[in-house]
């Protein structure tokens, strides 16, 4: 009985992130127009930030408890969710044209990345003498404050970088008239509060239905928090894809994928070291792997339908590989 009073009150937190972040993006976006900022930008950085917003509060409320795995493999898998199943479900509704910046300069830069992060857990597994008894679960390498520090440095730098472009690249399309100021305020604080409580509610008890069905952690946030977390990003991409606004759902998840990996593990890390296991660098290399990927898709400046269906698909495989190993 509690277990199922447990997936209830998960099902709330979820409900609150998505709403929560929902009323974020809104009001957010409102004020970001009354500056003539273009979609692109809007997507790669209010709007990522408003949807990656779910993925903050839950990893954040894990490495304040001391549950790292939870907030590694959240931000991991949020990743990867982001980059198969979302692009590729937009894909599938619609070719996805992909804008030069992008191309030049975001793709290249999550792959650095997410390149950096795998580097940095991996000189850990090189000091490990017996690779003999090396499990699944066994630490191979440690997040610690330093990398935190040097993530969210990356992170100030990046957002900066976006705001003098955006700057320099104001738009005089026409956009949907702004919200008056005291409401875009309002949605943004209602936003942030129903974020940050259903985070809170979402790890607490992911941790107890983890514990009651013999889930690993790592497995956990890697696919049930993470696919929670990640609502936001699918439901904005999909909307905006729908209504031919293709730079904000690209914009959105790639922007989102940066957010997670620069500010997220950042902050995470800061805040208590995150311990990383063998499952763990094994999904951050299948990351590394599916950003090159999508990015190889993407030099052709549209993201096809084909291309789409095989994201979703290996997705599947990624999900099926991770619960059975």
């Amino acid at each position: 009985m509690n277990i199922v009073l447990n997936i209830i009150f998960l099902l709330i937190g979820f409900a609150a992130l998505i709403k929560g972040a929902d009323f974020f993006v809104d009001g957010s976006a409102s004020l970001a127009r009354l500056f003539k900022v273009p979609g692109v930008i809007i997507g790669l950085t209010i709007v990522a930030m408003g949807t990656s917003a779910p993925e903050l509060a839950v990893s954040t409320s894990a490495a304040i408890q001391g549950s790292n795995e939870i907030a590694l493999s959240n931000v991991v898998g949020s990743n990867l969710f982001n980059l198969l199943m979302v692009l590729g479900v937009c894909a599938l509704i619609h070719p996805l044209p992909v804008d030069r910046g992008i191309i030049k300069r975001d793709f290249p830069f999550s792959v650095v990345v997410s390149v950096f992060v795998f580097a940095a857990v991996a000189l850990g597994l090189f000091q490990i003498a017996d690779f003999s008894q090396l499990g699944m679960q066994t630490t191979v390498g440690v997040l610690g404050i330093p990398i935190g520090i040097v993530l969210l440095a990356v992170f100030a730098a990046y957002l900066v970088y976006l705001i003098m472009h955006a700057r320099k690249n104001k738009t005089d399309e026409p956009q949907e008239k702004p919200l008056p100021v005291w409401k875009s305020i309002l949605l943004i604080a209602v936003g942030l509060a129903c974020i940050i409580i259903g985070g809170q509610v979402v790890v607490e008890n992911a941790k107890v239905i983890a514990a009651a069905f013999g889930m690993s952690e790592t497995l956990i946030g890697l696919t049930v928090v993470a696919v929670g977390t990640s609502l936001p990003e699918l439901v904005t991409s999909i909307v905006a894809s729908r209504k031919g606004e293709n730079g904000l759902a690209i914009g959105n998840v790639i922007g989102s994928n940066l957010f997670n990996m620069l500010l997220i593990l950042g902050v995470s890390s800061t805040i208590h070291p995150i311990a990383v296991n063998l499952a763990s660098l094994i999904d951050l290399g299948i990351l590394i792997i599916v950003s090159v990927a999508a990015m190889v898709f993407a030099l052709t400046k549209k993201v096809s339908r084909a291309e789409g269906l095989a994201m979703v698909l290996f997705y599947v495989a990624t999900v099926v590989f991770a619960i059975v190993r």
